[in-house]
């Protein structure tokens, strides 16, 4: 991910650029495979450490989700235990930041979860940012709006939130293209031995050696010095853009997301917030466990 930001300036900058050569910002070496779910909260955790990363190093990979399918597969019948469910949810976001609102199970449980695989699989018909903008919709539906993400209304709102083409979307949703594409990623997942998710994994296409394979949450520190050694180089960070083009570009963004990615506060994270909320640029959205803020500005 790149910031065109006239004047953007950063103390690291100084004399480092000619460290960099042309081929970083143009062939990006690492391939980075999030083996996820989008009912997992462990993987909707994962969110702010993966923007971190490419804003400050997404100059150096592309980042490609990869459905594992294992809240399809190997938990059948916790989908019959709401109860558990929801103290899963928000035993993650109490440890985490990052709201899930486990009432969603008790008051409008998730019957096909397979239905919004295959629905992010059919987005990705449409290129690769349309399914990971997709992906993320079907994420703030389920842990933010408590909605069935299973329900075809539900997605298809999802895609015009994402901005596909709702015709092809729908025409794609349960076509042999979008099934194939599943299987795919289950394929994938069986291959590379994921047994857990969130997982990731990072591959240098430069290079013949094997990629390194991160299962469960770390602390961000832990995915950028996995970055350098898989580079086998010591990169500077990007800068990080002002507070508002990063929200303008996602368009909803979590009060934890933000402290992640600029290294503030609590206290410092909800001053910034609310400069830009009196500025009439974000409006909050109250959610279970924590703030999100969604795009208002143009």
């Amino acid at each position: 991910m790149r910031w065109n930001q006239p004047g953007l300036t950063c103390s690291n900058r100084t004399d480092t650029s000619s460290k960099y050569s042309y081929i970083d910002y143009v062939q990006k070496p690492v391939e980075v495979y999030v083996f996820v779910d989008p009912l997992c909260p462990e993987c909707w955790s994962l969110e702010p450490y993966l923007k971190k990363l490419s804003v400050e190093y997404g100059r150096f990979f592309t980042q490609q989700p990869i459905l594992s399918g294992h809240l399809n597969t190997l938990n059948k019948d916790i989908f019959d235990k709401p109860k558990r469910l929801k103290e899963i949810w928000e035993k993650t976001a109490s440890r985490t930041g990052m709201p899930c609102d486990g009432d969603v199970w008790i008051d409008n449980p998730i019957s096909s979860p397979w239905i919004a695989s295959l629905a992010i699989k059919a987005a990705e018909l449409q290129g690769k940012k349309a399914g990971k903008t997709f992906l993320r919709k079907v994420q703030e539906s389920a842990f933010l709006k408590k909605q069935d993400i299973s329900d075809e209304k539900v997605l298809l709102t999802c895609a015009e939130n994402a901005r596909l083409d709702m015709r092809e979307f729908q025409n794609d949703l349960y076509s042999q293209s979008a099934k194939k594409a599943f299987q795919s990623d289950l394929k994938l997942t069986q291959e590379m031995e994921v047994d857990y998710i969130p997982t990731i994994v990072f591959f240098n296409q430069e290079t013949e050696e094997q990629g390194i394979k991160i299962s469960g949450l770390y602390p961000y520190d832990i995915y950028v010095q996995v970055l350098k050694q898989i580079l086998q180089r010591d990169p500077v960070p990007s800068c990080k853009p002002p507070l508002e083009q990063f929200v303008r570009f996602y368009k909803v963004v979590g009060t934890k997301e933000v402290s992640v990615v600029y290294d503030w506060s609590a206290a410092k994270t909800e001053k910034e917030l609310k400069k830009l909320k009196l500025q009439q640029t974000i409006e909050k959205i109250p959610v279970k466990y924590g703030t999100f803020w969604r795009y208002i500005g143009d």
